[in-house]
C-alpha cells in the first residue's frame, strides 16, 4: 500500500512574508497583549513594616491569685475524667510549678480497656513537649500524641490544680 504525503510550499519568497501594510497592525496587537497582561500580573508589595512588639503587664498585687497568674511553686497533681467510646475514663496528672510555669508533667491512664489505654499512653508520651515551659494559665490541650479525647481530662486537672495551687 502506497500512502501519499502532501506538503505545502510557498509558491514565492514574499508569500511567508508580512507585508509593511500588516506590521503596524500586529505590532499594535501584541503590544496590547502585553499591557493587558501587565496589568493582570500581581504587584511586588514594599516591605511590610515590623510587628508591634508585645504588651507586657504588671500582675495585679491584690485580687484572685487565679486571675493574677499568681500560683505558690511546687508538685500537684488532681485526677480528670473523660467522656471516651469505652465510658468515663480518667488520668492523673502531676504538674511541678515555679514561677506559674510548668517545669515537669506527668500523666497517667488508669483505663481498662486496651484502646483507651493505647491513647492515654500516646497521651503522656507527648504532652511533655507542648506544656512543659509554659505558664500554667496558657495551658488548654486538645489532641496529643493522636490522642483527642484524653486532652479533656487533662484540661480537667489542670484546672483543679491551678485551684490548688492558687490558694
Amino acid at each position: 500500500m502506497l500512502t501519499q504525503y502532501a506538503v505545502a510550499t510557498p509558491l514565492r519568497a514574499d508569500d511567508m512574508t508580512i507585508t509593511k501594510s500588516k506590521l503596524p497592525i500586529t505590532l499594535l496587537a501584541g503590544l496590547s497583549l502585553v499591557g493587558g497582561l501587565a496589568g493582570c500580573s500581581a504587584t511586588v508589595a514594599e516591605d511590610p513594616a515590623p510587628p508591634a512588639p508585645p504588651v507586657e503587664t504588671e500582675p495585679d498585687a491584690g485580687g484572685d491569685a487565679g486571675a493574677s497568674g499568681s500560683y505558690t511553686d511546687g508538685t500537684y497533681s488532681a485526677a480528670g475524667e473523660y467522656q471516651a467510646p469505652s465510658g468515663t475514663e480518667t488520668v492523673d496528672v502531676t504538674v511541678t510549678l515555679a514561677g506559674g510555669f510548668i517545669t515537669a508533667v506527668t500523666v497517667v491512664g488508669e483505663s481498662e480497656d486496651a484502646q483507651a489505654r493505647g491513647y492515654q499512653e500516646r497521651f503522656s508520651s507527648g504532652i511533655g513537649a507542648v506544656v512543659v515551659s509554659k505558664g500554667i494559665d496558657e495551658i488548654q490541650v486538645d489532641k496529643v500524641g493522636g490522642s483527642s479525647l484524653t486532652g479533656a481530662g487533662f484540661n480537667t486537672a489542670i484546672e483543679a490544680i491551678k485551684a490548688e495551687a492558687a490558694s
